[in-house]
């Protein structure tokens, strides 16, 4: 089985890089990418301990873009990129420096709000890049101001509003980087980028455009999408040739859903086609 979509708690999953893999393996998955929020922090340890323990690890990041043309958020996965890469690296610091001051701001909003937690509550579940949202509603539910992580609290604190609901009373917005910009940094980073659960976000209408820019391959297979986000996803993938991939998007205890690691839909021959993709970039290069 394969995974091209998983985070670890260097992000926002509640799980270490070592207990994924190991829980990879016990899957019985063969190639899994780490594919962390807009940081390729841990993935050198990551394709060291998959290599002891008889897992690929596909060396990934999720970056948080925005489709300033449409107003719409967009997530771009970057697979096969070299860990580290100035042109990643560039993008994505201001993105996570300005993450870390809006998590600071939603937990005095909180604080403001009347509950009693401490920022060492909150600091105590964060990993690598410092603290997401799952984090803070984590000491709120240690507190016992809500059952789950993704229950009505979560909602009225961090809606990001819209016409039928206001914005949470807690819900601060980051500035994320373009979209076009992030496709550019994986490349750059010798990557394939690939579009994310585009049904979840309605990106649907920009692939066209982004194809054109260099999107690489669009992930049909996800938790969020329906059957008509994956017959819409494959219609863009056959139309510009675009690699199809899939993942779970696991986050451990911070998953919205309850997902288990592994893309059952997705075959070898994903690999194959990602691995002839990475050839004719770097032909087209050289």
């Amino acid at each position: 089985m394969i995974d091209l979509h998983v985070h670890t708690k260097i992000s926002d999953n509640s799980l270490s890089i070592d207990e994924v893999i190991r829980q990879a393996k016990e899957k019985g998955i063969t190639h899994l990418a780490i594919t962390d929020h807009d940081t390729t922090k841990g993935l050198n340890d990551a394709l060291c301990l998959g290599a002891d323990l008889g897992v690929t690890i596909v060396p990934g990041i999720e970056i948080s873009a925005y489709d300033y043309e449409r107003n719409k958020r967009a997530h771009i996965l970057g697979l096969y990129i070299e860990p580290g890469h100035s042109s990643l690296d560039r993008l994505c610091t201001p993105l996570i420096e300005s993450r870390k001051q809006a998590s600071y701001d939603m937990f005095l909003k909180i604080l403001a709000a009347g509950y009693e937690i401490t920022w060492e509550d909150v600091l105590k579940y964060a990993g690598g890049t410092g603290v997401y949202k799952q984090h803070l509603m984590h000491a709120l539910l240690d507190k016992g101001y809500c059952e789950a992580i993704y229950d009505d609290l979560y909602k009225k604190l961090f809606h990001r509003g819209s016409s039928t609901h206001p914005q949470g009373e807690a819900f601060v917005p980051l500035e994320y980087v373009d979209v076009r910009e992030a496709i550019q940094a994986v490349r750059e980073a010798g990557g394939i980028p690939i579009l994310a659960h585009p049904g979840q976000l309605d990106n649907f209408d920009a692939i066209d455009e982004w194809a054109e820019e260099g999107l690489g391959g669009i992930e049909v297979f996800h938790p969020s999408h329906n059957d008509t986000d994956r017959r819409q996803s494959l219609h863009y993938a056959q139309k510009h040739n675009l690699v199809i991939t899939g993942g779970s998007d696991f986050h451990g205890f911070y998953s919205e859903k309850p997902v288990e690691l592994g893309c059952p839909e997705l075959g070898p021959e994903c690999i194959k086609e990602l691995s002839l993709s990475l050839k004719s970039a770097f032909a087209s290069i050289v």
